[in-house]
C-alpha cells in the first residue's frame, strides 16, 4: 500500500472564483484524457503487466494521477467557490450550477460525464505501453490548451507543474516499454521479427 501525505503535491492557493475557467478545467478531472481515467487506466493495466519493472512504473504513476486528480479538484473547487449569482450567470455556469451546485463532478468540458469509456486496458504489454504514451501527451495538449486559456497566474502555475509531469510520465512510460522490447521473446515479436505471422 501507499503512506498518503495530507498535502498536495504542489501548493494550490486561488484568490479569485472564475466559474468560466473552471468549465473546462474540470475536463482535466474526468474528461477524456484527465486525471481520474489516467490513474484508473494504469492502475488496471498494472494488474496485467508481466515484467515487475514496469508494473512498478504503472503503479507509481497511478498513484502520482490520484494526487493530480486532487489537485484538479482542488482548482476547480477554489475557482467555484464562493460565487456570485452573476458571476455564475455571465460564465454560462448555470447548468452545472443546478445540478452540482459548486461540487467536482468528473466531467468533459463539454458536460458529458465521465465514463470508463474513455479509457483502454488491453492486457498486451506493448499495446498498454503505446496507449499510455499517447494518453500523456494528449493529457499534456489539454494542459497546454488549459494555459491559452488561462489568465489567472494562480492557476497558472500550477497547470504548468501538472504539464511538466505529463511529460515526466511519457518519459516513464518510454523507459518501460523499452523494457518489455529489450525482454520480449525475439522469435515472437512483430517489431523485431517482421516474418511473425499469428495465423
Amino acid at each position: 500500500m501507499w503512506t498518503y501525505e495530507r498535502r498536495l503535491e504542489y501548493p494550490i492557493n486561488i484568490k479569485n472564483p472564475n466559474p468560466a475557467l473552471a468549465k473546462f478545467i474540470i475536463s482535466q478531472y474526468g474528461g477524456p484524457d484527465g486525471e481520474l481515467g489516467a490513474s484508473l487506466r494504469y492502475m488496471s493495466q498494472r494488474t496485467s503487466m508481466p515484467y515487475r519493472q514496469v508494473a512498478g512504473i504503472l503503479n507509481d504513476v497511478a498513484t502520482e494521477e490520484l494526487n493530480h486528480l486532487e489537485m484538479v479538484q482542488t482548482i476547480v473547487h477554489q475557482l467555484t467557490r464562493n460565487m456570485t449569482i452573476d458571476q455564475i450567470k455571465e460564465a454560462g455556469f448555470e447548468t452545472y450550477f443546478v445540478d452540482h451546485t459548486a461540487g467536482v463532478y468528473p466531467q468533459f468540458a463539454s458536460g458529458y460525464p465521465y465514463s470508463a469509456a474513455s479509457l483502454q486496458v488491453k492486457g498486451d504489454p506493448i499495446a498498454d505501453m503505446n496507449e499510455n504514451l499517447a494518453a500523456e501527451q494528449k493529457a499534456r495538449v489539454t494542459y497546454d490548451n488549459i494555459l491559452r486559456m488561462a489568465d489567472d497566474p494562480d492557476v497558472i502555475d500550477p497547470i504548468r507543474f501538472l504539464r511538466e509531469r505529463e511529460i515526466v510520465h511519457y518519459q516513464r512510460f518510454g523507459e518501460g516499454l523499452r523494457y518489455i522490447q529489450d525482454n520480449l521473446n525475439k522469435k515472437n515479436f512483430y517489431a523485431i521479427n517482421p516474418a511473425f505471422d499469428i495465423r
